[in-house]
């Protein structure tokens, strides 16, 4: 009796790493940076294409922490051009004030979620991304932004300017 609950113990924490090593490998993670020996909190570094501008890679970095049931709400964000940006793409993004959310992620089972949302600011003929953590109770004032401009793109076109 003893040698089966011995037996089913080791296949229950086996179990459990492999769930553990499964959930943290990601083909769009560039980048897991340890907090320390006696945490189970890492960095987490994640890479972002833009899915209507693919020429813009956004990597992100966040707090991930196993064996619990929420995640900080760190998070930080940095764009980068890097490929083709065209007239024809930034014709279907959201232009509002609003913008779009092109990224959502799970940070606990209790609704929080990491969002990656894009902004076009007309004016200076830019893509602003913003990283922010959201929760249904109440959201955290954590955020991080990044930008790419459009300057020196088959996108850009003179920068619009209103009669002030």
């Amino acid at each position: 009796m003893i040698k089966k609950i011995k037996i089913f113990g080791a296949l229950g924490i086996i179990l459990i790493i492999v769930f553990f090593v499964l959930n943290s490998c990601s083909k769009d993670e560039v980048g897991n940076v340890s907090l320390g020996l006696f945490t189970t909190k890492d960095i987490k570094i994640e890479k972002l294409n833009d899915p209507l501008i693919p020429g813009v890679t956004c990597h992100i970095s966040n707090i991930v922490a196993d064996l619990s049931f929420a995640d900080p709400s760190d998070s930080s964000i940095s764009c980068r051009q890097t490929g083709e940006i065209t007239l024809d793409m930034v014709k279907h993004i959201d232009d509002s004030k609003n913008g779009d959310i092109v990224f959502t992620k799970s940070k606990s089972i209790l609704f929080k979620s990491l969002k990656i949302r894009r902004i076009f600011d007309q004016s200076t003929q830019t893509l602003l991304y913003i990283s922010y953590s959201t929760k249904e109770i109440e959201g955290s004032f954590k955020h991080s932004m990044s930008t790419v401009p459009l300057w020196g793109t088959k996108a850009y076109s003179a920068p619009v300017t209103t009669a002030e």
